[in-house]
């Protein structure tokens, strides 16, 4: 890697974006939106090693239970995931000074905590889903190599004709969650689904405020979806490239996103903060 424009560090040897060096962070790896979420979790910790901060990269490394636990924001949007994961996957494998990559790759364990909209009746709000599939509508997987092995092609196939989906979009992808994450919380009563990243919050997601959406009936046409026996539970903006680049890069991913909203009934919480705690020592205790 002889390029300097190609893995980027600052003047104290840190990751360009994230700010963080090698031995900052742990390999188990707690991923939130806001930047505010992470302290509010990293109250459960009983002790703190790392503080970093950089843009909206929030950064806190620390133990529970004596389990060393790191919980790192990333924004919104699947942009902001690939810097993440990127650099994450830097600290954990590449050599910031030479360049050099690890022989023998380490493997991350990613979890995502969001909030998110659950597009049927039966994923209410104050649920919690955990992907099984993350769908892309945005695109990224398709700027890097060799993810054909990694997709579900028959899954957005099928939905794709379902949708009668324009040429002019980026065609979805699906990416499933690691099998081995998956059976590690096997035993918890989270909703399992498939969740939809969008590129964006309003007409991606359905949403009319002054611009209607490409397709004024998307939401209720996702909602009755099923393809083997799985139906689309909710939306957010995220999962599809935690489990792209995490597939490519061997690492494991999951998501658990707090349904804080339903497109159906038009429920809503304003104070999610309990569901969030909740469902983040579920995860702590766990992994």
């Amino acid at each position: 890697m002889e390029k300097k424009t190609e893995l980027i560090t600052n003047s104290d040897g840190s990751i360009f974006h994230l700010h963080l060096l090698p031995d900052e962070i742990s390999d188990k790896i707690i991923i939130v939106g806001d930047p505010a979420r992470v302290e509010m979790l990293a109250s459960l910790f009983e002790t703190i090693r790392v503080r970093k901060e950089n843009r909206e990269f929030r950064t806190v490394t620390g133990s529970y239970e004596g389990n060393e636990l790191t919980i790192i924001s990333s924004g919104i949007g699947t942009d902001n995931i690939d810097i993440l994961i990127n650099e994450l996957d830097a600290l954990a494998n590449i050599n910031l000074q030479t360049g050099e990559i690890r022989e023998e790759p380490v493997s991350l364990t990613l979890i995502r905590l969001g909030t998110s909209g659950g597009i049927r009746s039966d994923v209410p709000a104050g649920s919690c889903v955990m992907a099984e599939t993350a769908i892309g509508f945005d695109g990224l997987i398709h700027f890097y190599e060799g993810y054909d092995w990694l997709l579900d092609n028959i899954l957005t196939s099928v939905l794709a004709d379902y949708l009668e989906w324009p040429d002019t979009l980026s065609f979805p992808y699906a990416v499933n969650a690691s099998s081995e994450l998956l059976d590690l919380f096997s035993k918890e009563d989270f909703i399992r689904g498939i969740t939809v990243s969008a590129p964006g919050f309003y007409a991606p997601q359905g949403r009319r405020l002054r611009l209607n959406p490409f397709d004024g009936e998307i939401n209720e046409k996702l909602a009755k979806f099923s393809f083997r026996g799985k139906t689309i539970s909710n939306y957010e903006m995220e999962s599809s490239a935690i489990y792209g680049l995490s597939g490519l890069l061997g690492h494991k991913a999951l998501t658990f996103c707090a349904v804080i909203g339903n497109r159906v009934t038009g429920e809503f919480i304003n104070d999610y903060k309990p569901l969030i705690m909740n469902i983040a020592t579920r995860i702590m205790k766990t992994i």
